[in-house]
C-alpha cells in the first residue's frame, strides 16, 4: 500500500511538471481521447519492481539516449502502368528513457520515441509511390517498462507500447488507428552465467497476433556468448575487450503504416516484416556514450505496400549507425 500511494504521487508530480510538458503535449497532438486515456492507464499502473536488474556480464551496456540511422538500398517493385521501380529504403530514429521511479523493488521507465522512414526513387519516371517518399511516413510511440524482483535471482517483466505510424503529411492523427503491444516475462538466473524466460506478448496494429516470448541468455566463456530473446532476436556475442563487442545477429524488423487511399477516405495499410542478418560492432565510450554499427542483409518475410505494387526484389543489403548515451550515475547515499 506504502508503495502504490508513493507511486501515485510520483505520476501526478510527473504529469504537473514543466519538463514532462513537451511528452505530454505531443500526445496530445493526436486529439484522440482514447490515447490520452491509455496514456494515463499505463501510468496509473502499480507495480512493485527492482534495482538488482537482469542480465549478465559481458552484454552491451543500456542506452538512455539513442539517435540511429538505417539505409537498405536496392528495393525493386512493379507496378501496373508504370514499369519497375528501385528505392533505397532510409529510416531516422530517436528515442530517450525517462525513469519514473527506481528504488530497491521498483524500476519504472517511460521511453517516448520517433522515427521517420522514406522510400527514395531510385530509378527515372513517375513514383507510384509518392506518398511514401519525403519522409512523410512517421512513428510516435510510447514505451512504459517495468522490471518487478519476485526474489534475489528472478524477476516478472511488463512492457507495454502504443504508437501511431503513418503518413501524417497526409492524414490527421485522428485518421491513423492507435496501435499497441503488450508482453509479460518470468525470467530467471540459474547461475551467474546463465539466464532463461518465457512469457507472452500480444500485439495489435492491423490485427491481433498473440506469441510466445522465450528468453536465454548464456555466457560460454569470459568473452563469448548468446543472447536470445525470440520472437525478436538471436545473437552470438565476442568481447573483445570490455568497451568493444562483436555481434552475429538475426533481429526482426517489422513497420506498419497508414497512409491515404485515393478511392475512398479509410486510410491504406502498408506493413512489412523483414529480419536483418549480420555483424555489428559495439564500442563504448567511457561510461557516458557510445556507438554501434550494423552491416548485413535484410530478408524480407512478407510485403505489403500500395494496391497494384508487386515485390520484385523486396530483400539487400542494409547497413545501421547508432550512437547513443548511457544512463548517468548518481551515488546513492547509504
Amino acid at each position: 500500500m506504502e508503495i502504490r500511494m508513493r507511486y501515485r504521487l510520483i505520476t501526478n508530480n510527473l504529469l504537473r511538471s514543466e519538463s514532462f510538458q513537451p511528452i505530454l503535449d505531443k500526445f496530445m497532438h493526436f486529439r484522440r481521447p482514447e490515447v490520452f486515456v491509455v496514456f494515463l492507464s499505463l501510468l496509473s499502473m502499480t507495480a512493485v519492481c527492482q534495482s538488482l536488474k537482469p542480465g549478465l556480464t559481458g552484454m552491451a551496456p543500456s542506452k538512455w539516449l539513442t539517435f540511429r540511422t538505417t539505409h537498405a538500398p536496392g528495393k525493386v517493385y512493379r507496378f501496373a502502368g508504370a514499369g519497375t521501380k528501385t528505392y533505397t529504403n532510409e529510416e531516422m530514429y530517436v528515442r530517450a528513457w525517462v525513469p519514473l521511479l527506481h528504488k530497491d523493488k521498483v524500476t519504472i521507465l517511460l521511453g517516448p520515441s520517433y522515427r521517420t522512414e522514406q522510400l527514395e526513387l531510385k530509378s527515372v519516371g513517375e513514383n507510384p509511390v509518392s506518398s511514401m517518399q519525403g519522409w512523410n511516413l512517421r512513428t510516435f510511440a510510447l514505451d512504459l517498462n517495468s522490471i518487478i524482483k519476485l526474489d534475489t535471482a528472478s524477476w516478472l517483466v511488463v512492457t507495454s507500447h502504443i504508437n501511431k505510424s503513418g503518413n501524417f503529411a497526409d492524414l490527421s492523427s485522428s485518421q491513423i488507428p492507435l496501435n499497441y503491444t503488450f508482453s509479460a516475462s518470468f525470467l530467471k538466473r540459474k547461475s551467474a552465467n546463465k539466464e532463461i524466460g518465457a512469457g507472452l506478448i500480444v500485439n495489435k496494429s492491423y490485427k491481433l497476433t498473440v506469441l510466445p516470448v522465450f528468453v536465454f541468455n548464456y555466457n560460454f566463456s569470459e568473452n563469448e556468448g548468446v543472447e536470445i530473446m525470440l520472437p525478436k532476436k538471436v545473437a552470438w556475442r565476442h568481447n573483445l575487450s570490455s568497451s568493444d563487442i562483436l555481434y552475429l545477429k538475426a533481429e526482426s524488423v517489422t513497420r506498419t503504416y497508414y497512409i491515404n487511399k485515393l478511392v475512398d477516405a479509410s486510410p491504406e495499410v502498408c506493413r512489412r516484416v523483414d529480419i536483418d542478418m549480420g555483424i555489428s560492432y559495439n564500442r563504448k565510450l567511457g561510461h557516458y556514450a557510445g556507438f554501434e554499427v550494423f552491416g548485413g542483409y535484410r530478408k524480407n518475410i512478407s510485403s505489403k505496400l500500395i494496391a497494384g505494387a508487386m515485390p520484385i526484389k523486396a530483400s539487400g543489403l542494409a547497413a545501421t549507425v547508432e550512437f547513443y548515451i548511457q544512463p548517468p550515475r548518481f551515488n546513492r547515499k547509504k
